[in-house]
């Protein structure tokens, strides 16, 4: 996948004949992803990635459906079930002092308020209630070990710095 693409969901379905695809999508709110024009899509089994224009999407009941330049017919959107979904960072917007995209902390180090070194970011989700960092490493026995950190300011993550490259947080690395 090229650097400057954003992984934000994939086709997971089919809807109606008309050419509809379902999408499962990462973005928060969901319905977010249809906001984003012009698509790239990595068919499942391929590494080509594939630029899709987006022509609409919306809810429809629990699933966010879009159609896509091209796909006008059902058999042309069950071509497409399976693929990754993503877009250039150049099209996310700009956020404010103190926000991150996931994709900024991914690979960072990661050590405790009293300096002990955890590991490095390795990939984050998503509870419902907040985002959990999950933090790859090895312990004092030189043991692989994992990590899952509330991703909440103040009480679990005290600071951020893409520059340094470092994410220090209140956990216990026994924990």
């Amino acid at each position: 996948m090229p650097d400057d693409y954003i992984l934000l969901g994939e086709i997971s379905g089919v809807s109606g004949l008309k050419g509809w695809v379902k999408v499962f999508s990462h973005t928060s709110p969901r319905l977010q992803i249809t906001e984003y024009t012009q698509w790239f899509l990595q068919k499942k089994g391929s590494d080509q990635w594939e630029t899709v224009k987006l022509k609409g999407g919306k809810t429809q009941g629990k699933n966010i459906i879009a159609l896509l330049e091209g796909v006008q017919y059902r058999d042309q959107a069950e071509a497409l079930v399976g693929s990754t979904i993503a877009v250039s960072s150049d099209q996310l917007e700009k956020l404010s002092e103190g926000e991150y995209y996931w994709k900024d902390l991914i690979g960072l180090n990661v050590e405790n308020t009293e300096g002990a070194k955890l590991g490095k970011i390795d990939w984050l989700f998503n509870t419902g209630s907040n985002d959990v960092i999950t933090i790859k490493g090895k312990n004092a026995e030189g043991e692989n070990v994992e990590h899952l950190v509330p991703y909440i300011f103040d009480d679990y993550v005290i600071s951020v710095s893409i520059e340094d490259s470092l994410m220090v947080v209140n956990w216990d690395p026994d924990f």
